[in-house]
């Protein structure tokens, strides 16, 4: 859009200049003598500053002396045909009535005319070559970004499990719940020595679970440990009661999970309600929440 609006622009430029050379040229043969060759020569200047303001709008230079050349012979080119078309156009004013000053100052309007039109066609003649070079000049395609090398992962070693060592209780107690896990790492050694000298400590009971602990002797209303006199002074209906009902057949006592054991249900208990607190936590397992944080403690 911008380029077409500058050739019109220029289309109009070049009439106003055609016309003020038109003027200088009239003037300039009404003031010659009646033949052809004397108005072809009154003639001439304003022609060719036409001719040489057209050159040097339509022709690019490469080269900075050439320019200042062609400018500097169009100067006097259109220096010669002010000179002549002023006093050409002063006497065919003063012929044809105008008196005082109009006929000195009416040639001022046609040559500057010319000059302002010549300045602008140049202007113009200049960036229209400008424009229509960007637009022969195929654009730059974008430079390409730079591919992303993609390195393989380096595998990390998994180091073998030290024969002759047993394993954390906790990663036992996974193993069981969830099924062995692929890629599971060895335990530091120095980690599971750890654990197998605090296990052969631990006391175990005959079905592998960690003994019950001893009751406690009778006490007073006070706190005191009971006499042996006094405990042995109870009523005969109450011995009679003991002796029955330790005759009678005990139940089968229940197995006492392990540390392991209760981690791992602990997990899943979590798992299925994850807005329990420690406290609820251990209600929900059937222990204190002392001995759970013993367990706790076990298991790390």
């Amino acid at each position: 859009m911008v380029l077409e609006q500058l050739r019109r622009v220029r289309w109009a430029v070049r009439a106003t200049l055609l016309l003020g050379v038109a003027a200088s040229v009239v003037a300039n043969i009404l003031h010659a003598l009646d033949n052809p060759i004397s108005q072809a020569i009154a003639a001439w200047p304003p022609l060719a500053l036409l001719l040489t303001v057209e050159l040097i709008s339509r022709v690019p230079v490469h080269r900075r002396y050439l320019a200042v050349l062609r400018f500097a012979a169009t100067a006097i080119i259109a220096g010669i045909a002010a000179w002549v078309s002023y006093w050409h156009m002063v006497g065919v004013a003063a012929r044809y009535g105008e008196t005082g000053a109009s006929p000195y100052l009416l040639p001022l309007s046609v040559d500057g005319l010319i000059v302002v039109a010549s300045i602008c066609l140049v202007e113009l003649g200049g960036r229209i070559s400008t424009l229509e070079r960007e637009a022969r000049e195929p654009a730059a395609p974008p430079a390409p970004a730079p591919a992303i090398r993609e390195e393989a992962p380096v595998p990390v070693p998994v180091p073998a499990p030290l024969p002759g060592l047993i394993p954390s209780p906790l990663s036992a107690a996974h193993a069981r719940v969830n099924g062995p896990r692929a890629g599971a790492s060895a335990l530091n050694p120095a980690t599971a020595a750890a654990l197998a000298e605090v296990a052969a400590a631990l006391p175990r009971s005959d079905t592998g679970s960690y003994p019950l602990a001893t009751p406690r002797p009778p006490t007073t209303r006070s706190g005191m440990p009971q006499p042996a006199a006094a405990a042995r002074s109870v009523p005969a209906q109450r011995t009679t009661t003991r002796t029955v009902t330790a005759s009678a057949p005990e139940p089968e006592r229940k197995t006492r999970r392990t540390p392991a054991e209760t981690v791992a249900l602990a997990e899943q208990i979590r798992a299925a309600r994850p807005e329990l607190n420690e406290t609820e936590l251990a209600a929900e397992l059937g222990i204190s929440p002392s001995r759970w944080r013993s367990i706790r403690r076990e298991a790390a």
